[in-house]
């Protein structure tokens, strides 16, 4: 049973957003302080990854740990109302982020995934992670 009204729960629901989460700003903010230029959500690479470097091509996804399953074996069984409609959808989340990992890594991309949760508490541990990448990346496109 929701502890909350049907029109609460719609209204909660409507607010979640897929694009321009606070965590994705906050990582985008961060990387152009630095001088970093990107593309967001950049529906001309495989799957619209929330930031794209295409030229070193690198795609960054930061994924919400609701809706891509993050602990999803043992989160499951928190979803309460319509959990056969959650489940089938955060478990298709999963398979797409996987599917998309694979075409992206096939076609010589380096793929980053955050979860909100990391950036939030270690932004700068994602900022290092993402500056080294693009680094390793410029290097192997002066060498060749």
């Amino acid at each position: 049973m929701d502890r909350i009204t049907p029109q609460q729960r719609s209204k909660n629901m409507r607010a979640i957003r897929s694009t321009n989460t606070k965590a994705e700003i906050r990582l985008a903010k961060a990387l152009w302080h630095l001088g970093y230029r990107y593309r967001k959500n950049n529906r001309t690479v495989f799957g619209t990854p929330d930031l794209t470097f295409k030229k070193l091509k690198i795609a960054i996804f930061v994924d919400s740990e609701f809706f891509h399953g993050k602990d999803w074996e043992t989160q499951k069984d928190r979803v309460k109302t319509n959990t056969e409609f959650w489940q089938k959808k955060i478990e298709r989340n999963m398979q797409r982020d996987v599917e998309v990992n694979n075409y992206l890594e096939s076609q010589n991309w380096k793929v980053l995934r955050f979860w909100s949760k990391q950036i939030e508490k270690n932004l700068e541990d994602c900022v290092t992670k993402i500056q080294s990448e693009i680094i390793s990346r410029q290097n192997q496109k002066s060498e060749s």
